[in-house]
């Protein structure tokens, strides 16, 4: 974060970012664009991964195989995914293969086949997904809590619907793209061994005549969160809380990534120590935050023998209510000397700056300084997190529980 972001804006809205690594031989890029789960149709849950599974399967000159080797002949290592907003891809390779990598990608989001003899295997991938989660409870509960307690179209997630899936055709997958795919809202981030001037010349030359799309962005509808419970026969819990947060953006946001961290950062948390290694009540026990642009929430999930859940939820939720009673400066300074560990590898690794500064602009319009960061770390103190725990307490958190026997909420 130390090194100057280099920042260009197309005409046709396209955003690029690049950080110069030096001390590099590779380059990472990352494409964020405006195309992820919250903007599929009500009856076409599941549409973005699709788009994702096809988009891939053949572009520009080449087909789906022709495609595949000419990214493995540059040693690109890549992948895609699908989030609530964007659908990201991602790659990484050689910096003197940069130039071509960036034509082949110029072909796959702009020039896709989306082939029909592609389309029902990709389908039944979906749908293998969907059924997957069955035999992963925690997964399962996760994909859960988020649909229950966000808002719609903020809580379509990724995996959609079976049947919708089973429904859909190749024309809807192709209607999706044409109606979505543009350079206004795209972001795309690289970082590592670059030349500017050759970058943005390059990026202009084959993004410049992207026509933009007018897409309105997904607006959360009014929502409340009702808690609730999934009956399936097992000698497990899982049990998952969501409460509200401060998002990336906000005063608050360190001190909320302080509050998880003191919860559940290594083996000396104090869900850790307090749930699992005190009492033996679980085999998983964690708190993470996480945000979009107007809202972050603050999850928990623990796993429990269902004899034991019960009190397993009591326990958690106590922790988390304590946590405003007291924090001791050397928890923060654990905290601080994790977050720290965790930016100074992020320096390191072009992955994870090309992701980085994409997500910064993504969320803040621009990009954190290593300072900026380094210096919302070294500002975070017992006083500042309690504070923060002042204006966003855990109250009337979401539960969503699955196995054999619903739970009560404590208090």
């Amino acid at each position: 974060m130390g090194q100057h972001v280099y920042q260009h804006t197309l005409p046709n809205g396209m955003v690029l970012l690049a950080e110069p690594m030096d001390h590099v031989r590779s380059v990472a890029m990352s494409f964020l664009v405006p195309a992820g789960s919250a903007f599929d149709p009500d009856d076409q849950l599941g549409a973005a991964t699709m788009l994702c599974e096809l988009i891939t399967r053949g572009a520009g000159s080449r087909d789906s195989r022709e495609l595949s080797v000419a990214l493995d002949n540059l040693g690109f290592d890549r992948d895609e995914s699908v989030g609530p907003i964007n659908m990201r891809f991602w790659g990484s390779t050689l910096s003197r293969n940069l130039a071509p990598s960036l034509e082949i990608y110029a072909d796959i989001l702009r020039r896709p086949h989306l082939p029909e003899e592609e389309f029902e295997p990709a389908q039944a991938l979906a749908i293998q997904d969907i059924q997957s989660l069955e035999d992963s409870p925690q997964d399962k509960i996760m994909v859960e809590l988020r649909r229950r307690y966000y808002p719609s179209p903020l809580n379509k997630d990724k995996f959609g619907d079976a049947t919708h899936i089973d429904l859909m055709t190749i024309d809807g997958v192709r209607t999706q793209y044409q109606s979505l795919f543009r350079p206004n809202g795209t972001i795309l981030s690289l970082a590592g061994n670059i030349d500017w001037p050759r970058l943005k010349a390059d990026v202009e030359r084959l993004f410049g005549d992207w026509k933009p799309l007018d897409v309105a962005l997904p607006t959360p509808k009014p929502h409340q969160p009702v808690s609730g419970h999934i009956t399936k026969e097992t000698n497990q819990t899982n049990i998952a809380i969501a409460y509200p947060s401060a998002w990336l953006g906000h005063e608050d946001f360190y001190a909320a990534k302080g509050a998880a961290s003191v919860l559940s950062g290594g083996m000396s948390s104090r869900l850790f120590t307090e749930v699992r290694e005190k009492r033996g009540l679980c085999y998983s026990v964690y708190a993470f935050h996480e945000t979009y642009r107007d809202r972050g929430t603050m999850i928990v999930y623990a796993g429990s023998r269902a004899d034991r859940a019960q009190e397993t939820l009591d326990v958690t939720m106590s922790e988390l209510h304590r946590l405003r009673i007291g924090i001791e400066g050397e928890e923060v300074d654990r905290v601080k000397a994790g977050l720290k560990s965790s930016l100074i590898m992020q320096e390191e690794s072009t992955s994870a700056r090309a992701g980085a500064i994409a997500s910064d602009w993504y969320y803040l319009g621009r990009v954190r300084s290593f300072e900026e960061v380094q210096s919302a770390i070294d500002g975070m103190s017992p006083a500042g997190i309690l504070a923060h725990l002042e204006r966003f307490p855990v109250k009337d958190p979401m539960l969503l529980t699955l196995g054999p026997k619903h739970l009560v909420m404590p208090g």
